[in-house]
């Protein structure tokens, strides 16, 4: 009983309400939330915003309308335009 307690514990730890994705020079929230609203988008879709990067590479983003109408980032992806040698 003990084992199982010790593996929900760890289980329960491991799950995060904190976003990991931070805002970065062209995200849409970078600096704060936009003044605009999305009013018609429903609570709880998402969209992506892609830009590119001071250093030339893509940035793709996507985020999430929350009740208040403001936005959360919740992903990123970095695409490089130079060739992997991997």
């Amino acid at each position: 009983m003990r084992k199982l307690a010790l593996i929900f514990a760890v289980a329960l730890a491991s799950c995060t309400t904190a976003q990991g994705v931070e805002p970065i020079p062209g995200s849409i929230t970078y600096g704060g939330q936009p003044r605009t609203k999305l009013t018609k988008s429903p609570v709880g879709s998402t969209f992506s915003h892609d830009f590119t990067m001071s250093d030339g590479r893509l940035a793709l983003e996507t985020y999430r309308i929350e009740p208040d109408r403001s936005l959360t980032l919740i992903d990123r992806r970095i695409v490089s335009d130079f060739p992997s040698d991997r």
